[in-house]
C-alpha cells in the first residue's frame, strides 16, 4: 500500500512565515506572553463546504507533543494529527498577487472548495 506524501510547505509561504514571525518578535509582548514561534495550520468543521483550514501564530507552549512539525527556510509549521489526515499530500503556499496577498492550502483531497479557498469538501 502507498503511503500518501506528506503536508509541506513552499519556499513562498516559509519567507512568508519566517518574516511574520520575525516582526511579532521585534515588537512587544504583553509581559509573561511568548512571542510566537510558529504557524498552526488546522481543519476543522465548517464553512460553507463541510471544512475550513485555520492558521494561528502560536507560541511554545501550543505546540503539543504529537504535532507534526514542519521546518523550512527558518519557518516552523505544525499540524495536529487530524488535520493531518486531511492535510496528507496537500501544500502551504503564499500568493501576493495585485488583489491581495494570503496563504493558500493546494490540497489534492479536496472535492471542492469555496471561491475564497479557506473551505473545502472531502468526496
Amino acid at each position: 500500500m502507498t503511503q500518501p506524501q506528506p503536508f509541506t510547505v513552499s519556499e513562498a509561504a516559509a519567507t512568508r512565515i519566517a518574516s511574520v514571525i520575525a516582526k511579532r518578535k521585534a515588537t512587544a509582548t504583553p509581559e509573561g506572553v511568548p512571542p510566537p514561534t510558529a504557524l498552526r495550520v488546522a481543519v476543522e468543521a465548517g464553512g460553507c463546504n463541510g471544512f475550513q483550514y485555520q492558521f494561528t501564530l502560536i507560541g511554545p507552549e501550543a505546540i503539543a507533543p504529537d504535532d507534526t512539525h514542519i521546518e523550512k527556510g527558518g519557518a516552523l509549521v505544525v499540524v495536529d494529527p487530524a488535520s493531518l489526515d486531511l492535510l496528507a499530500g496537500a501544500e502551504l503556499d503564499f500568493t501576493d498577487k495585485l488583489m491581495g496577498a494570503h496563504f493558500a492550502v493546494n490540497n489534492p483531497n479536496a472535492a471542492s472548495s469555496c471561491g475564497c479557498g479557506t473551505s473545502f469538501s472531502v468526496a
